[in-house]
């Protein structure tokens, strides 16, 4: 494909207008000749305006960079009526689906200001973005939506944007967005191709039964290739690509082709005003002055400000204060009817009354049945909080409480250890989720936090029947009492291009990963499946990805059930005594080499006491791995320049006597620095 520098460059030449004077022009003072060269690029834009500026991509098609100007101002006028109403058949509600950087939010920017949404001066890039994390990183962690409205074929149309996390650890917050839609945008840059996260939101919209519009994106980069990519969609997801819009949302180029494929390809909602209320909650957030703000999409019946709804999954009633639509600001109307998008507000007091996937009805005349989907969110990932400061316990403590307003997948209980002192066991729904909560509670509360390896929750089946859910090695069942363990398995699926195969091959199988499918998805790229435990991918898994296929491959993973496992507690003892933040539960193949590890690393950071110090990694009374740090020892002999050995024997039997006495009675403080980094081992290890 032609880029679009390479056109610009060809298309025209501006020459200087012929002068007299044209051979002293190197005599002129620079002043001059900057002045000169402002007026050739003055008389450069006047004659632009003449031109109609086409690029020609691979598929032959002719995309105008700039869309037609009166069409553009009739659409930014009629998108500042968004509160009229308009019929349910020209509601559209739609959701972006893309990989990470692949130009989600600059697009929904785009459609923003093509509207009429947002102003010119009051835009920004990632506009829906509200958290500086978010911006920083590149990522969408609190979902948004927006109401536009477009002008197509003389009827004004309204287009309810529901903007989606792209992060596995919010895939079920991305599948009650999709619910709440009829269609989406898939979203594929055109210079790399399908990636593993754009599948699998694929397959949730296809799952909701969503019309989908491909899109590929950045067309304007030397690099791309749409006709390539188009085929890589058509293969991989079994999509149409032949209406394909080709697009940049950076240029904005084909946005209003964009818009135009929403209103004539993704159906209107149903009309059910006539039935009883019933609303699909996708978001929620805490205002301190209003309660919680609820997010949802009227699927059948009507709400009204006033009215008296009922939560059925928590089963609480409450008055509605304020009504109103998202767009992107809160804009308060009297009314939602079956297919509008909107939110409200009714002096609920925690995120845990009005759960994402939950259905809202009236309190007297109450739908049949709830919608389907809704369940409760459950951690995954659990690690354990602790102030470095032992005075901040408190702060940290007030600081998850108010995290938890906002986030309902949040769970965190008082955790006592005898190495760090007081903190809390918080569990997430997975890394990223656990990495964006350590992060806010360091920037908003200004805490300094240290945070324990990352464990998975395992089920332990005992003798007696029982099974017991434990997330912390420290609560393990004694060996008698236990009958089997079993691990969180996970199904991950990796793309990649075709030289990293063996390399990506043998990371899982280091992993205990069992292999299921590989298929080359193009010539030189290839997909493969593997089962493997979580508590394999909690460390530095990612990591190991990424480096092993030097940034190429990208990877996607669902939780698929739990599986029996030959899993061990591992105790590390230091001079005799148990220490139990250094525990961990291991596969017995791996004990021996974790258990190596940690007891090298002890040794180097445990600072040398007056007596020897045995470090020991157990199983139950067996120990598998042992160093000792030697005891600072006195010379006593210095003062015994000559003389009978036996006086030298008699000093060092009664050194020997005091060190064995200081033993049995003596303490070994393990430093703060020794935890940190035996923790940042277990990452690697395990």
């Amino acid at each position: 494909m032609a880029s679009l520098h390479n056109f610009h460059s060809h298309s025209f030449s501006i020459q200087p207008p012929p002068s007299p004077h044209h051979h002293h022009l190197k005599q002129h003072s620079s002043f001059s000749f900057l002045n000169f060269s402002s007026q050739i690029n003055t008389r450069c834009q006047k004659r632009r305006r003449f031109f109609t500026i086409k690029c020609q991509t691979t598929a032959k098609a002719d995309i105008n960079i700039q869309p037609p100007r009166d069409k553009l101002q009739r659409s930014i006028q009629v998108g500042k009526d968004r509160l009229n109403k308009v019929p349910i058949a020209n509601i559209r509600n739609f959701s972006i689906i893309a990989h990470i950087d692949h130009g989600k939010s600059t697009l929904a920017d785009k459609l923003l200001q093509m509207t009429g949404t947002v102003e010119s001066r009051e835009m920004k890039e990632q506009f829906l973005d509200n958290m500086d994390l978010e911006r920083e990183r590149g990522i969408t962690i609190k979902l948004q939506a927006a109401r536009m409205r477009y002008m197509y074929q003389n009827k004004p149309y309204c287009l309810n944007l529901i903007d989606t996390p792209g992060h596995v650890d919010f895939s079920y917050e991305v599948s009650r967005s999709l619910a709440a839609c009829e269609g989406a945008l898939l979203v594929v840059d055109a210079s790399q191709g399908v990636e593993a996260q754009t599948l699998a939101n694929v397959y949730l919209a296809l799952e909701n039964n969503l019309e989908i519009i491909p899109v590929l994106n950045k067309i304007d980069l030397p690099g791309a290739d749409p006709a390539r990519v188009a085929n890589e969609i058509e293969e991989v997801v079994g999509l149409d690509c032949s209406n394909a819009i080709y697009c940049s949302a950076k240029e904005g180029i084909g946005i209003l082709e964009i818009l135009d494929a929403i209103v004539e390809k993704i159906p209107p909602p149903q009309d059910a005003a006539e039935r009883p209320l019933r609303a699909l909650i996708f978001d929620s957030y805490y205002d301190p002055y209003r309660g919680v703000i609820v997010y949802f999409r009227v699927i059948d019946g009507t709400v009204k400000k006033g009215d008296r709804i009922c939560f059925m999954a928590s089963r609480k009633d409450y008055f509605v204060d304020e009504i109103g639509v998202l767009s992107p600001n809160q804009m308060q109307v009297d009314e939602l009817y079956a297919g509008e998008v909107g939110y409200l507000s009714a002096s609920v007091r925690s995120v845990a009354d009005a759960r994402v996937g939950d259905t809202i009805t009236h309190y007297a005349r109450k739908a049949e049945t709830s919608l389907p989907g809704y369940k409760e969110a459950t951690p995954m990932v659990f690690c354990g909080l602790f102030p470095v400061d032992a005075d901040q316990f408190p702060d940290l403590r007030d600081a998850l409480e108010k995290l938890q307003l906002n986030d309902a997948a949040l769970k965190f209980e008082p955790e006592t250890s005898s190495a760090m002192g007081f903190g809390f066991r918080c569990g997430f729904l997975g890394l990223l989720h656990m990495e964006i909560v350590q992060e806010r509670l360091e920037r908003e509360y200004n805490l300094s936090l240290i945070t324990t390896a990352p464990s998975v929750v395992y089920r332990v089946n005992c003798v007696n029947g029982d099974t017991v859910e434990c997330s912390n090695p420290s609560l393990l069942p004694e060996p008698g009492k236990r009958r089997s363990i079993e691990e969180p398995l996970v199904k991950i699926e990796m793309l990649t291009p075709k030289d990293y195969i063996g390399a990506l091959m043998e990371l899982s199988q280091d992993r205990r990963g069992e292999f299921k499918e590989m298929k080359y998805i193009a010539e030189n790229r290839a997909s493969l499946i593997y089962e493997l435990p979580l508590a394999e991918m909690v460390g530095d898994f990612f990591d190991q990805l990424k480096s092993r296929s030097k940034g190429y491959a990208s990877m996607e993973y669902s939780f698929i059930g739990y599986k029996e496992s030959n899993l061990i507690k591992l105790d590390i003892l230091i001079n005799g005594d148990c220490v139990e933040p250094l525990a961990t539960i291991v596969h017995k193949d791996k004990a021996y080499s974790v258990g190596r590890a940690l007891t090298q690393k002890l040794k180097e950071l445990i600072p040398r006491q007056m007596f020897k110090v045995p470090i020991q990694a157990c199983i139950g009374a067996k120990v598998i791995a042992s160093e000792a740090i030697s005891a600072i020892r006195k010379d006593v002999l210095a003062k015994c320049y000559g003389g009978d050995i036996s006086r030298k024997k008699k000093l060092l039997r009664k050194q020997a006597e005091g060190k064995k006495r200081m033993k049995a009675i003596g303490r070994v403080d393990v430093p703060q620095e020794a935890f940190m980094a035996v923790l940042k081992l277990e990452k690697e290890v395990l």
